[in-house]
């Protein structure tokens, strides 16, 4: 075990002529490869057939509301952010059956779902979303209560994570300890370099079987510079993260402000139309749905997402809980940021940019708490004079 644990501390070459051995290599062991491919003018993530379903040569442009893709100068495999897909709908699926009725000749006789997940191998995990990955392990299998779905999902998941070369503009992880370096949570974690006309990725082996699975590919044992060289690209995105959010005494800070007026600031922008929750790599609301087809014969329950952004996400009998935009984003980000610390022990939130990129009116969540924060400490220093 020892000598394992000292294997997997090393750091290795793979150049990238070989990365389609390592793909193989997952394939052969029967592994669906998941990564990041262009749809729709996006990088989305769905299935790797071979490594031109990467977007190469490619990466993203995004701002609060604005998000684009680019031509980049080199042929970068991974040389983009993130987009709006979370590696979330693989592992807590955006609609899942529960159970399945069928009518026989006395009464109902259910179905059990005895499907299998595949294997998945998730090609591209940021540092963010391997920490989002943690976040909701705590939340579905971890937790007093364990989520089945999740569990059998979770299981056979090979992680190969991607150090970030850039930093987008709406970028906050290293603000909130989870990037831009991967350092746990991974099978294989990738450093992509391009320099001096060479193209290779400096490899850490986070698992025995990460080190099995490289050993199936042409690789050799880092140098101290091309180490060196990968710290350097780690370091600069760190450097040059597009926003940063002030944790200290977050939790304090909301719980303090519950009826502050800048709630009705931020409801008359937001639209609630859910698409902050949608893309958030940690969010898990749903709700349940019962279906039957046209003739009685068959009927189902269906497990679906679902926002607390929406009007019936807190109806009970009677009415909803949180009738207006103020009190269902102030439940938001209340949750993220201070009662899920009192839930899990941890931050919702991971500073992927995600719910700033894709608001439609680029409400930026670090700059609300920044509102917070500087009111706050105005109210103090006003205290103090007096």
């Amino acid at each position: 075990m020892k000598q394992a644990l000292s294997e997997t501390s090393k750091q290795f070459v793979l150049e990238r002529k070989d990365f389609p051995d390592l793909l193989m290599a997952l394939k052969k062991r029967d592994y669906q490869t998941l990564g990041p491919t262009i749809h729709e003018g996006a990088i989305v993530y769905d299935e790797l057939k071979s490594v031109e379903d990467l977007p190469i040569g490619m990466t993203d442009e995004q701002e609060g509301g604005t998000y684009r893709l680019q031509n980049r100068d080199d042929a970068a495999l991974f040389g983009y952010v993130v987009g709006p897909h979370s590696w979330k709908k693989f592992l807590h699926p955006p609609k899942l059956l529960l159970w399945r009725a069928r009518r026989n000749h006395s009464g109902f006789q259910m179905e059990a779902e005895n499907t299998a997940p595949p294997r998945m191998a998730f090609i591209g995990v940021r540092a963010c979303e391997l920490q989002a990955i943690a976040v909701q392990d705590k939340v579905f299998i971890n937790n007093q209560f364990v989520d089945a779905a999740y569990q059998s999902r979770r299981q056979n998941v090979f992680l190969v994570a991607v150090n970030c070369g850039q930093a987008g503009a709406t970028c906050f992880c290293a603000s909130m300890n989870a990037g831009p370096k991967a350092t746990s949570g991974f099978d294989l974690a990738l450093t992509e370099i391009l320099e001096n006309h060479r193209h290779y990725f400096v490899v850490e082996v986070g698992s025995e079987l990460g080190a099995k699975i490289l050993g199936e590919a042409p690789h050799r044992e880092a140098s101290v510079e091309e180490i060196t060289a990968a710290e350097a690209i780690v370091a600069r995105t760190a450097k040059n993260m597009g926003r940063h959010l002030d944790t200290s005494d977050i939790k304090e800070l909301l719980y303090d402000n519950y009826e502050h007026p800048r709630w009705d600031d931020v409801a008359a922008r937001c639209l609630t139309c859910t698409n902050c929750t949608m893309v958030c790599p940690t969010c898990f609301c749903t709700t349940v749905e019962d279906v039957t087809d046209l003739r009685g014969e068959v009927a189902e329950r269906w497990r679906k997402w679902d926002s607390c952004f929406t009007m019936d996400f807190s109806y009970i009998h009677g009415g909803s809980v949180r009738t207006t935009p103020k009190a269902r984003y102030r439940q938001w980000l209340t949750h993220k940021l201070a009662t899920w610390q009192d839930q899990f022990g941890t931050s919702g939130c991971v500073g992927c940019g995600r719910c700033i990129t894709w608001c439609p009116v680029g409400i930026d969540i670090t700059k609300e708490v920044e509102a917070f924060r500087n009111e706050h400490s105005l109210e103090a220093r006003t205290r103090d004079e007096i």
